[in-house]
């Protein structure tokens, strides 16, 4: 299914609805043959209360693991406009610190987020970052921890970094762990069996008019195969077309390095 991440998301909605539209609607006249409209006329009244309820269930169902999915991609992109915006902070509040630290930690912290922008967060689409595979931050939290406390007349905005920069670890913790998978197998066993039996159900309404339940299977299965399509790619929040935009951190790039111009020519 990961090759559904990399097409634009209405391409995607379009093809796997065809797919499983036409799969289900093969289904149909199979169960016609066997019973016809009349037979099933006549169960209409407990198959309708069968339906409603079944279909209350798993609509709750959909409902909860969008909002879910939903909350886990908003909160991915949450974590990453923090870890850019600490980075700026922590950039601009080293200004005040002695050279060469000072600026040899504005280097280390434009070194990070180009190696996130152009590296790690490519990486992480691909399923192969872990905690401790970034080198910049480690080269980071080490020129920071080194530094000469005492060489620093300010000792609040020393301490006030030195928190951002514990924050900026904790966001990117944060994003790596957004960028697993929230839907476990046990839950997408659930989803897509109980599409099927709410698809299947349909099959069992003897409709005179057989273009119209034709018409009211395809509607329900595109409806069904649409949210299950878009759980899955929110499930998936930096892999794909539909992935967390980089913007906050190519700005964030922007702004050091126009300040690291402005502090060379001055």
């Amino acid at each position: 299914m990961q090759f559904i991440l990399s097409w634009p998301p209405p391409i995607a909605f379009l093809i796997v609805s065809a797919i499983t539209t036409s799969a289900a609607l093969l289904g149909l006249p199979f169960v016609r043959k066997k019973y016809p409209a009349e037979v099933l006329k006549e169960n209409h009244e407990v198959a309708a209360i069968i339906f409603n309820a079944f279909g209350l269930f798993y609509g709750v169902m959909l409902a909860f693991v969008v909002f879910v999915t939903w909350s886990g991609y908003d909160e991915a992109t949450k974590n990453l406009q923090l870890e850019a915006n600490e980075a700026v902070d922590i950039f601009h509040i080293t200004k005040a610190f002695p050279d060469p630290a000072g600026r040899m930690i504005q280097q280390g912290l434009m070194e990070y987020i180009v190696s996130v922008y152009n590296d790690e967060l490519k990486r992480m689409s691909q399923g192969e970052i872990t905690l401790h595979s970034n080198r910049a931050m480690a080269k980071l939290l080490t020129m920071f921890y080194q530094m000469d406390e005492n060489s620093i007349a300010n000792k609040e905005l020393y301490a006030e970094a030195l928190k951002r920069l514990n924050n900026l670890a904790q966001y990117r913790r944060l994003r790596i762990f957004s960028g697993n998978n929230t839907v476990p197998p046990v839950v997408w066993l659930v989803l897509l069996v109980g599409s099927v039996i709410t698809i299947s159900f349909t099959y069992f309404f003897g409709m005179k008019n057989i273009r119209a339940q034709y018409l009211m299977t395809a509607a329900l299965t595109v409806t069904i195969t649409m949210i299950l399509v878009l759980i899955y790619i929110l499930d998936h929040p930096f892999t794909g077309r539909s992935s967390v935009s980089a913007e906050p951190l190519r700005q964030a790039m922007e702004v050091m390095q126009k300040d690291s111009k402005q502090a060379v020519t001055q």
